[in-house]
């Protein structure tokens, strides 16, 4: 959203020093959407989304770093490069705030060729809203 490396590293920093680390830690991916304040704006490089992965994978060994928006433009085999960074988790559902995301069944089908094992999707008992997928390391 046009944040710098040192504005996502800082919050990352930001979030690794609360008293306990947070459960959930979203990594999204900026998806432009004409019209809109956001626009225009580039998207981040997918090896910045890596390193950042990684990173909130180092520092915060407990939390669940989840792949979020922008998905649908990131290839399987790229997902599963963030999944051995350390992402272990996902937003399923047909869409997220404003964007698409990938189908229940193509997420289902890209654990199979990855070899992950999901855990039960959950949805915090709301009715409607997005599913939070996570894997079993192997």
């Amino acid at each position: 959203m046009g944040e710098t490396d040192t504005d996502r590293i800082a919050m990352l920093q930001t979030l690794a020093n609360l008293p306990e680390h947070p459960g959930s830690v979203p990594i999204n991916a900026l998806v432009p959407v004409a019209g809109t304040p956001m626009g225009e704006r580039s998207r981040v490089s997918f090896d910045e989304l890596v390193r950042m992965i990684a990173t909130a994978r180092i520092i915060m060994p407990k939390s669940a770093v989840r792949l979020s928006a922008g998905r649908l433009e990131i290839s399987i085999a790229e997902q599963a490069l963030c999944f051995m960074a350390g992402a272990n988790s996902i937003f399923a559902g047909d869409k997220l705030l404003t964007t698409p995301n990938p189908a229940y069944n193509a997420d289902m089908e890209m654990f199979g060729i990855l070899g992950l094992t999901p855990k039960e999707a959950f949805a915090d008992g709301i009715p409607g809203q997005k599913q939070q997928l996570q894997y079993e390391p192997g």
